[in-house]
């Protein structure tokens, strides 16, 4: 194990916050709200949440091989986010969202900020901001 720089303990900690705060985002609006989520927000959420324990884990340990996995499950849980936004605001694609087995289809759309910001748009912003927040820490371990 490698010793971590300042800045790649900060990143981890960053990667890790924007984990925890999407986590509860999602929990806020589903227990609080009461929002019930679609199929594609649960594998949105079997993605993310992981990664809270996966990023808080390697945070302590100062250690970033333990995080590789939360990379992988980021890249993943991105182009689902992405498709599932477009189910939401693409009107082409509308008719795909009643393909959703669940009770809720998967272009009802809960929230709608600015007329862009929905669920799957914070899913998907949250995924980003971790995928260049761990490249950017990646960058950092091989520079040091």
């Amino acid at each position: 194990m490698r010793q971590m720089t300042k800045k790649a303990e900060n990143l981890l900690l960053f990667i890790w916050v924007q984990a925890f705060v999407a986590t509860t985002g999602s929990l806020f609006y589903s227990e609080i709200m009461g929002y019930v989520p679609c199929e594609m927000c649960w594998y949105q959420r079997i993605l993310m949440y992981p990664l809270v324990i996966i990023y808080g884990a390697a945070a302590i340990k100062k250690d970033i091989s333990i995080a590789l996995p939360g990379l992988i499950l980021s890249v993943i849980g991105l182009p689902i986010s992405i498709y599932h936004y477009m189910l939401q605001k693409v009107p082409a694609m509308h008719e795909l969202g009643g393909a959703c087995t669940g009770a809720v289809p998967c272009n009802a759309v809960y929230v709608n900020y600015f007329g862009f910001i929905t669920i799957p748009f914070l899913a998907g912003v949250a995924f980003t901001v971790i995928i260049v927040l761990h490249l950017m820490l990646l960058k950092e371990q091989r520079r040091k």
